[in-house]
Order: structure tokens, then sequence, then C-alpha cells
């Protein structure tokens, strides 16, 4: 039986796990997606944590 988000012809898709670069199934049942584990979502989550990962901020203009 199809799930309501998802007919039965069409087959999951596979993405690159951002954390390991392995495939991960990227289908509403998983529940750590874009991540192929709840692992490398912890790893992901604690590098944000400590501030290894950074959102770049835009240099201050000159006339400001």
């Amino acid at each position: 039986m199809a799930q309501p988000d998802q007919p039965e012809n069409v087959k999951p898709r596979l993405v690159r796990c951002p954390a390991c670069g392995g495939d991960s199934v990227y289908v509403p049942s998983n529940p750590y997606r874009p991540f192929c584990s709840e692992r490398c979502k912890n790893m992901d989550l604690g590098a944000w944590a400590s501030e290894s990962f950074r959102v770049p901020e835009a240099p201050p203009r000159d006339d400001e």
C-alpha cells in the first residue's frame, strides 16, 4: 500500500548524507533526513553547537 505522499511506482530518492557522504533515503519515514542516521545528525548538531559551522556575515559597507 502506498503512502499518501509517495505513490507505489515512485522510487525513494537517495541523497548524499551531508555528514558522512554516504547514501541517505530522503523520504518522510526517515526521521534523520537529509542525514543517513542519528549519529550523523548529532555530529552536525554538535558542530553547530560548538560553533565549528558559522553562517557568514556580509562585510559592513563603507558608508556604515
